[in-house]
């Protein structure tokens, strides 16, 4: 991914809370469920559910989320392509992890079964 200094302060700024109702709409109209995404995020981030209802609820930044958050060991493995890049590609650290996170999402709703997407 090339540097966008611009792209990668537009995604730290970006509210977790702004961009849930998104990730739970995408898979709930392909089936899946809000209990499915939040174990999703919480293998990722290490937060526990009420963690991340409350972070949820304070309207952190993605910045702030992925700051406390304690990444999974096996978030490296997440690779592919989300929104044109290759998720393994990408140089700053902080978009990286939400497109890890963006990627999780994408597999979800594609159907993916929840043992191949938390790389176990």
């Amino acid at each position: 991914m090339n540097n966008n200094n611009t792209h990668d302060e537009r995604i730290a700024k970006m509210s977790l809370a702004s961009v849930y109702p998104l990730y739970l709409a995408k898979v709930e109209k392909k089936g899946r469920t809000k209990e499915e995404l939040d174990q999703v995020i919480t293998w990722l981030t290490g937060f526990s559910a009420g963690q991340l209802k409350d972070l949820i609820n304070k309207k952190v930044t993605f910045e702030t989320f992925f700051g406390q958050a304690s990444l999974h060991p096996n978030a490296p493995l997440i690779t592919g392509l989300i929104c044109g890049y290759r998720v393994e590609e990408i140089e700053n650290p902080l978009t990286q992890q939400v497109r890890y996170l963006d990627k999780l999402v994408d597999e979800l709703a594609k159907g993916r079964k929840m043992g191949k997407i938390l790389r176990s």
